[in-house]
């Protein structure tokens, strides 16, 4: 058992009596009580548990705390400023009526923002090349394309 430190949403964490080969996402979910990044497959081929890392899209389930030590993370939890101000890609989404059963959505949202931090005008294919990774059980992509572009032409890289 160790005692890691990260950086979660722009807040020193500290998380004590954990494995370092627990992965990054039950640390978020049973440790620090973050649960907005969810469980998919826990092999890191869905998408679900996506957050940053330095502001680099990962998966969350696949990574050891140790890993991330010292390093910057950041949530669905951590993505907007506060409730008052969304980041474009959740307002976006909200536009756009993407989600239906929700559960695949943080992910999704995570890797969209991630895509447009580096690609700020991407095309359809790059929003596809980006995002086929991420499952959506519900078959939501046309609109999570759209809401995509419309988060690019309303500064999405924010």
């Amino acid at each position: 058992m160790a005692t890691i430190q990260i950086r979660v949403n722009g807040t020193n964490r500290q998380i004590d009596d954990i494995d370092p080969t627990t992965p990054l996402l039950w640390a978020l979910r049973d440790h620090l009580g973050m649960v907005g990044t969810k469980f998919g497959c826990g092999k890191g081929l869905c998408g679900a548990c996506t957050v940053h890392l330095n502001g680099t899209a990962i998966r969350s389930c696949s990574t050891p705390v140790s890993a991330i030590e010292g390093q910057m993370i950041t949530t669905i939890e951590g993505l907007a400023k506060d409730t008052e101000n969304l980041h474009p890609i959740q307002e976006a989404w909200m536009e756009h009526d993407v989600p239906q059963c929700g559960y695949c959505q943080a992910g999704q949202m995570m890797n969209a923002s991630a895509l447009l931090a580096v690609n700020p005008k991407p095309s359809d294919q790059d929003i596809d090349n980006a995002m086929a990774g991420n499952i959506c059980r519900c078959g939501t992509y046309k609109r999570i394309r759209k809401a995509i572009h419309t988060a690019a032409e309303n500064g999405g890289a924010r």
